[in-house]
Formats: C-alpha cells, sequence, structure tokens
C-alpha cells in the first residue's frame, strides 16, 4: 500500500510524518535540527529519499542541508555530515554565487551580491525550495531579498538566475510586511523551459526559456494600497498553485483576492466570490480535480487569525467563485492562529489527503480531500511550511 511523508518546518526544528495510505496512524519524527528555523523541507518528484531543507538562524546564518534517505540523516552539501538531528554540519557551508563583482570580476559566494555600487548585500533566509521534476540533482532556491537560484549538484554550489533580479523592474520592488521575499517557483511538467516566481511585494513572474530572462505577469491585478493600482509590478502576491494536468491555468491568492489565470498568467481575473474576507496567504489544487481549489481565509492584514475565531478551509469545485467552508474536525470557537504562505500541501492518493499547518503549532490532514479533518500532531513550534509526499 502507498504511504504518505508530510515533511514540516517550524520555528524550532524540522519534523517529518508519515503514515500508510489509511492515514489514520501517524509516526513523527523531530525534531531535526532542533532550535532552527526550518523555512521549507520539500522532496525530489524524482526520488522519494531525497529531500531538501531551508536551515536558518539569526546568528549562524543560511544553511541548505539535505537528505539522501527520506530524513533518517542529513547532510550539508560540500561541507560536513550532520550526525544528530540538531547538531551543525563541520566543515565547509553551501556557495551560493550571485552576479560577478564589478571590482573584481570573480564570482562572490556565502549569500553575497553586489548591488552596482560596489556594495556586499547578503540574503536573509532561503524561503523556498523547488526540486526538479525529473533530475534529484537540481533544485532551485527562492530568497529574500528576491533572488532565484538554482543547484545542479545537489545543493553543494548554486548560481543565480540572474535574469531575474536584471529584467529592469527590480529597482521598482519592495518588501511585504514579511520582507521582500522569493517564496513561490512552480515548474511546468509540460514545458520544462517554462517557470513561475512570485515574490512579496512585486508580483509574478514567468521565464519560457529555462531561467534566463523573465516577464512579469500581473496583467488583470488590482492593489488599492500602491501608487499605481494596476501597475506592472508592486503587487503583494502571497502564493500561486497549478494542476500539473492543466499547467496553464493558475490561482493565486494575492494579499487580498484570489484570482484566476486561464493563460499562463497573461491576464487575470478575481474568483474570490462568497468568500467570507479575501485575505490569506495559502491556495492549492485538488490532486485529481483541477477545477477544486482550497483556501483559508483570514480576517484581515492586520488581524492574522480566521473569521470569528473559527477555523475554516474553503474548497471550490468550480475553480473559484462558489466556495464552501469545510469544519468538520477544526476548531470553531476561540482559534486566533494564522496559516502561512508554504503551509498547506496535498498528497496524491485517492480520495486525496489535504495538510496544513498553523502558527499554533497544530497540523491537520484530511484524508478525503477536505470533507473532515484531525489533527495529525499539537503543540509544535509555529508551523512555517508543510509538504506531502506521495510514497510507493
Amino acid at each position: 500500500m502507498s504511504g504518505v511523508r508530510v515533511l514540516v518546518g517550524t520555528r524550532k526544528g524540522a519534523f517529518i510524518l508519515t503514515a500508510d495510505g489509511k492515514r489514520t496512524r501517524w509516526t513523527v519524527s523531530g525534531p531535526h535540527f532542533a532550535g532552527w528555523e526550518i523555512y521549507h523541507v520539500k522532496g525530489s518528484p524524482a526520488d522519494p529519499n531525497r529531500l531538501y531543507a531551508s536551515q536558518s538562524s539569526g546568528w549562524f546564518g543560511q544553511v541548505i542541508q539535505r537528505s539522501d534517505d527520506g530524513g533518517a540523516t542529513w547532510k550539508t552539501p560540500g561541507g560536513g555530515v550532520t550526525k544528530e538531528p540538531g547538531e551543525m554540519p563541520r566543515g565547509e557551508s553551501n556557495k551560493f554565487v550571485y552576479d560577478v563583482s564589478p571590482a573584481s570580476g570573480k564570482p562572490l559566494t556565502t549569500h553575497q551580491w553586489y548591488d552596482g555600487t560596489q556594495h556586499p548585500w547578503e540574503f536573509k533566509r532561503v524561503w523556498h525550495l523547488e526540486p526538479s521534476l525529473t533530475d534529484p540533482e537540481t533544485v532551485y532556491a527562492g530568497v529574500e531579498d528576491a533572488a532565484l537560484f538554482r543547484s545542479r549538484d545537489g545543493g553543494t554550489t548554486w548560481q543565480e538566475l540572474a535574469g531575474l533580479r536584471g529584467h529592469g523592474s527590480g529597482p521598482r520592488w519592495q518588501p511585504g510586511a514579511g520582507g521582500m521575499c522569493l517564496h513561490t517557483i512552480l515548474l511546468d511538467p509540460r514545458n520544462p523551459r517554462r517557470l513561475y516566481t512570485a515574490i512579496s511585494a512585486a508580483g509574478a513572474f514567468r521565464s519560457d526559456d529555462g531561467g534566463d530572462t523573465w516577464r512579469p505577469i500581473n496583467r488583470g491585478l488590482h492593489s488599492q494600497y500602491i501608487p499605481e493600482p494596476t501597475a506592472e509590478v508592486g503587487h503583494c502576491v502571497h502564493r500561486i498553485a497549478l494542476h500539473p494536468s492543466r499547467p496553464g491555468v493558475l490561482f493565486m491568492q494575492k494579499h487580498w483576492d484570489v484570482m484566476r489565470s486561464d493563460d499562463g498568467g497573461d491576464s487575470w481575473r478575481e474568483v474570490s466570490g462568497n468568500l467570507p474576507t479575501d485575505f490569506g496567504f495559502v491556495i492549492d489544487v485538488h490532486a485529481h480535480e483541477p477545477e477544486t481549489i482550497y483556501v483559508v481565509p483570514i480576517k484581515s492584514d492586520s488581524e492574522h487569525y480566521p473569521p470569528d475565531g473559527k477555523l475554516r478551509v474553503y474548497r471550490s469545485k468550480s475553480g473559484g467563485n462558489e466556495w464552501e467552508p469545510l469544519t468538520k474536525g477544526l476548531p470553531q470557537q476561540d482559534c486566533y492562529v494564522n496559516v502561512l504562505r508554504d503551509a498547506m500541501s496535498i498528497d496524491s492518493l485517492q480520495p486525496c489527503g489535504v495538510y496544513f499547518g498553523t502558527t499554533g503549532g497544530q497540523v491537520y490532514g484530511s484524508a478525503d480531500g477536505g470533507d473532515s479533518w484531525a489533527p495529525i500532531v499539537r503543540d509544535l513550534p509555529a508551523v512555517l511550511s508543510v509538504e506531502a509526499q506521495t510514497l510507493p
């Protein structure tokens, strides 16, 4: 019987939840990298044993960790082996190479880049890791301040895909409340040269040549909090999602508004419909029904908790506009948690499982597409990311 592995990143370590195909009894492993912020953990679609994790600390900086055995052991590619879940590896860390220094012409490493004035900048953290769909050695990383990297050697060395920052709109990007983060990376399963990214607060971007060149895809977005509400860039996009069977159809949870595009992001239209509020962070698509999507409405951009203190996932089976609340098994009073942008994921079993984590440390799962929910684990540190893997 197939199984499921749910990878959870938190403020104080990573946790790995595993179950068989029934998804009724779960085993919890962790904390891995105890005490560290684990912004994102994700597995390779090409190799179920290959995992990548973004490990960061205000004291020690940013480290990419890799596991080749499903999370049993970890190592820093290019550095030492992490023998214990919370132990720092010994040896050299990952190398991130931005543009060459205009002063020396030499590549810059260890998180530095030059902004054209010969002043080094350091990025704060890796927000999102996106392994290749076909090659476990290739993985993309989105960082804060916003830039996109790719590694072709399992995370040992990283090269910036500089065409994104070099597009020309970069000087007009502004940080959102969470920083100027590149938080979403989508890979088109039908066109390996097409990639999507989203940046807070710049908007969504698409490349059709493998990441060499990029263009904004924000036509139809309206943001009343910026000087030009329909500007080419400057929109605070929280998350975008697609279904592998229809990669040209995109869904977006914006700072305000739930949006849909049927032309690969060339144009967008609002599908917030009857949601109680159109503010939120997560959005995801059902594994087998490309018109079924999920969001978690949050009261407002200043009150980051569910409306009326009721934790509700909303599902649309029509690709938006018509939404139904999913409440069975979720707290419906005195609940004031948030669900962050990378904290929802869906497995590919039948029926598909839906999972999300909260800033209160709960991870909820549904084995029936959202009809009913149960807590898999409670009282973790605040959950930053949730990723589901279907295991053979």
